[in-house]
């Protein structure tokens, strides 16, 4: 069976967008993966089809309604975990998304407005990710981010499998500088080692690259790699500049 995503959402028609192209678009035509929209609109009762209501206890904006979206839910809900897309959710980590493009699949709700009924999240033990520290207009922008993260990890979906393994993340680390032809370009030369043809030189260059962008652009991994690692080999790692 493919994997499956089911996405919830107030404008279907935006799906599936880029997901429709390129290796992602590839995979859809070729079933390795599928893509359901569930228009929460369909799910309302009454005759102006009305899926938000003003909060509780005042302010701006408006709250989608528990009711509205818990029909939409059962009407997609299985095994699959489902995901409700927030910036007060736990951040997006590739630890995470290896995790899910290696079960069956997803169900992701897209809020609108200010949000969406607490009570909803609790009763179906929504799962809350955010894709950044900042806010968009709805969730469905960071559910595309989401699945194309999740489908490039599926079997056949990538022409090389060692291709992931050496992309930022995977380690730990932030993936290291690449180069191709010319090798001399606006008399920016192509470090030597990579032209050497000593494969051993040239994964030790990677290595050695990797950790130092990762030190230099986010403290905040390279902190975590140190901490994971024996003691003795951390003494042997220099801090953070």
């Amino acid at each position: 069976m493919s994997w499956r995503a089911s996405v919830l959402t107030l404008f279907p028609e935006m799906f599936p967008g880029p997901l429709g192209h390129s290796l992602a678009g590839r995979a859809l035509e070729r079933g390795l993966w599928s893509l359901r929209t569930e228009d929460i609109r369909a799910h309302a009762t009454d005759r102006h089809r009305t899926v938000d209501d003003t909060p509780f206890g005042g302010g701006a904006g408006m709250v989608m309604r528990p009711d509205v979206l818990d029909a939409a839910l059962a009407a997609v809900a299985d095994e699959r975990p489902a995901l409700y897309l927030t910036p007060r959710g736990a951040p997006l980590s590739q630890a995470r998304v290896r995790r899910l493009a290696a079960g069956p699949g997803v169900v992701l709700l897209c809020g609108r407005y200010e949000g969406i009924d607490e009570r909803v999240i609790e009763a179906r033990a929504l799962e809350e990710i955010s894709v950044g520290d900042y806010v968009l207009s709805g969730g469905e922008p960071a559910a595309l981010v989401l699945l194309d993260a999740c489908v490039r990890l599926l079997p056949g979906v990538m022409g090389a499998a060692e291709s992931a393994e050496e992309e930022s993340f995977a380690a730990g680390l932030l993936e290291y500088p690449h180069y191709t032809r010319p090798s001399d370009w606006q008399g920016r030369r192509v470090p030597d080692v990579l032209l050497s043809g000593h494969h051993a030189e040239v994964a030790a260059w990677r290595r050695r690259e990797a950790e130092r962008i990762t030190r230099e652009r986010r403290p905040d991994l390279w902190a975590a790699r140190r901490a994971a690692l024996h003691p003795a080999a951390v003494a042997t790692i220099p801090a953070t500049p």
